[in-house]
């Protein structure tokens, strides 16, 4: 096992991605010598060199366009979009065509698209964005959130294999946030499967990406008032661990929601409806979500931390729901 952070595990996946298939290619804007506006792809290409990484120009529409006829000509492409804010000028390509093109066609895309998403950097309306709950609701795509930097990783080479498109959504805050032992080797972690990151009977907090940290921290807080939450990290929320959804519920009979998107519109929405409809009978109080402010995301530090959800909202939430 080998000390990484989160972003050097993203690292090592694609290097031991490339390594393994030389259909495997990175590109993308400043992913070159410069190694990516953080730095997650420095050194990749002085290891494999070009064609195997390239920069583009500043055209997120090029980037995906590549990255489709890439992938039908039998390559493994793994764009990179600088920051998941960028999308929003691809939407045409991504969702129309990439997103539809196995059901139109019968032809499968084996696109991984990494996006560095989120807040908490002060960084502003066009570099702090939580999109994913759009991409859930365009058909065709796989949309994964991991927390970790073995989940990072893992899932990574798991979006690689995948013979669909995958959104790869990394937090750009965890990536030196957060290290733990990784596996330096290839291997993988399953798309679709969520995992509980801490055992609880008195109510179930579901998360994931970097509100999993947020999540875990007001467990601990609220264990000291005697409530026992359970922490759930879905870590892929589309396709959805529906069965450790639901079997935590019947577990607590309780819920708190807990993602950095925008609350109004977010997929804690689809959760709770979810849960109602499944799970109905075993609650003990209504599912309650917490999201982010519906505004643009700010500039300033103290106003970004009033629009991200705070320790203070997850535990009176769950103060909340346990008092119903």
């Amino acid at each position: 096992m080998t000390k990484m952070s989160y972003m050097e595990a993203i690292r090592d996946g694609l290097r031991v991605a490339m390594q393994r298939d030389d259909r495997v290619y990175i590109f993308g804007e400043d992913l070159g010598t410069y190694g990516g506006v953080f730095g997650v792809t420095k050194g990749l290409f002085e290891e494999f060199g070009f064609p195997r990484v390239r920069n583009t120009p500043l055209s997120e529409n090029a980037i995906l366009g590549e990255a489709m006829g890439a992938a039908l000509a039998g390559l493994r492409p793994v764009p990179e979009i600088q920051f998941s804010d960028f999308i929003t000028v691809c939407m045409a390509p991504l969702v129309d065509v990439i997103g539809t093109y196995r059901y139109r066609f019968g032809t499968n895309i084996p696109v991984t698209i990494r996006m560095p998403s989120g807040g908490g950097m002060s960084v502003g309306p066009f570099h702090s964005k939580s999109l994913e709950a759009w991409f859930v609701h365009a058909p065709g795509f796989k949309v994964v959130m991991p927390s970790t930097p073995t989940d990072a990783k893992g899932m990574l080479l798991a979006a690689i294999e995948d013979p669909d498109p995958v959104l790869f959504l990394e937090h750009k805050r965890l990536y030196n946030l957060v290290s733990e032992d990784v596996d330096p080797g290839y291997y993988t972690v399953p798309i679709g499967k969520g995992i509980v990151r801490r055992e609880g009977t008195h109510l179930t907090i579901v998360t994931w990406s970097g509100m999993t940290y947020l999540a875990l921290e007001a467990a601990k807080a609220l264990a000291a008032e005697g409530v026992e939450a359970e922490v759930i990290d879905l870590r892929t929320i589309w396709p959805l661990d529906e069965e450790l959804l639901y079997s935590s519920v019947r577990k607590t009979n309780r819920v708190v929601i807990v993602h950095e998107a925008v609350k109004i519109g977010g997929f804690g929405g689809e959760l709770v409806a979810r849960i109602n409809e499944h799970a109905f009978g075993h609650l003990a109080a209504p599912p309650l979500r917490v999201g982010a402010k519906h505004c643009v995301p700010p500039v300033h530090p103290i106003l970004e931390k009033a629009y991200l959800p705070s320790l203070q909202s997850v535990v009176d939430a769950a103060r909340k729901v346990m008092a119903y």
